[in-house]
Protein backbone atom coordinates (compact mmCIF):
# COMPACT_ATOMS: atom_id res chain seq x y z
CA UNK A 1 0.00 0.00 0.00
CA UNK A 2 1.18 3.30 -0.42
CA UNK A 3 1.12 6.45 1.23
CA UNK A 4 -1.03 9.45 -0.24
CA UNK A 5 1.54 12.36 -0.47
CA UNK A 6 -1.41 14.67 -0.22
CA UNK A 7 -3.25 13.72 3.09
CA UNK A 8 -2.73 15.69 6.94
CA UNK A 9 -2.95 14.69 9.77
CA UNK A 10 -5.51 17.12 11.77
CA UNK A 11 -6.20 17.28 15.39
CA UNK A 12 -8.20 18.55 17.67
CA UNK A 13 -6.13 18.91 20.56
CA UNK A 14 -6.36 22.58 21.32
CA UNK A 15 -9.91 22.44 21.74
CA UNK A 16 -9.90 19.24 24.13
CA UNK A 17 -7.23 20.90 26.01
CA UNK A 18 -8.72 23.87 26.17
CA UNK A 19 -11.96 22.37 27.37
CA UNK A 20 -9.78 21.01 30.19
CA UNK A 21 -8.64 23.95 31.17
CA UNK A 22 -4.94 23.17 30.40
CA UNK A 23 -2.45 25.61 29.21
CA UNK A 24 -0.12 24.41 26.01
CA UNK A 25 2.56 24.71 28.41
CA UNK A 26 0.82 22.34 31.31
CA UNK A 27 0.28 19.71 28.12
CA UNK A 28 3.84 19.32 26.90
CA UNK A 29 5.04 19.28 30.50
CA UNK A 30 2.27 16.67 30.83
CA UNK A 31 3.53 14.55 27.82
CA UNK A 32 7.01 15.53 27.97
CA UNK A 33 7.58 17.67 24.94
CA UNK A 34 8.42 21.66 24.24
CA UNK A 35 5.71 24.45 24.61
CA UNK A 36 6.79 24.84 21.15
CA UNK A 37 6.45 21.25 19.93
CA UNK A 38 1.92 21.77 21.30
CA UNK A 39 2.12 25.14 19.81
CA UNK A 40 3.29 23.43 15.92
CA UNK A 41 1.06 20.52 16.65
CA UNK A 42 -1.78 22.31 17.19
CA UNK A 43 -1.60 24.34 13.90
CA UNK A 44 -0.71 20.94 12.08
CA UNK A 45 3.05 22.24 11.60
CA UNK A 46 4.03 18.82 13.54
CA UNK A 47 2.63 15.14 12.93
CA UNK A 48 3.19 13.71 16.23
CA UNK A 49 5.08 10.38 17.03
CA UNK A 50 2.79 7.32 17.96
CA UNK A 51 4.01 7.42 20.87
CA UNK A 52 3.05 11.00 21.83
CA UNK A 53 -0.09 11.04 20.17
CA UNK A 54 -1.12 8.09 22.40
CA UNK A 55 0.19 10.08 25.39
CA UNK A 56 -1.41 13.25 24.29
CA UNK A 57 -5.03 11.16 24.00
CA UNK A 58 -4.39 9.58 27.78
CA UNK A 59 -3.30 13.10 28.78
CA UNK A 60 -6.80 14.83 27.71
CA UNK A 61 -8.76 11.79 28.01
CA UNK A 62 -10.15 10.79 24.78
CA UNK A 63 -9.26 7.61 22.43
CA UNK A 64 -6.87 8.53 20.03
CA UNK A 65 -8.97 8.09 17.03
CA UNK A 66 -11.36 10.94 18.61
CA UNK A 67 -8.30 13.12 18.54
CA UNK A 68 -6.27 12.48 15.12
CA UNK A 69 -8.20 11.84 11.68
CA UNK A 70 -6.83 11.78 8.23
CA UNK A 71 -7.70 14.03 5.89
CA UNK A 72 -7.03 13.63 2.44
CA UNK A 73 -7.25 16.26 -0.55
Amino acid sequence: MVARRDARLRNIVRELRRDRGMSQAELAEAVGVTRQTVIALEKGDYVPSLLLAMNIAETLGRPIEAIFTKEVG
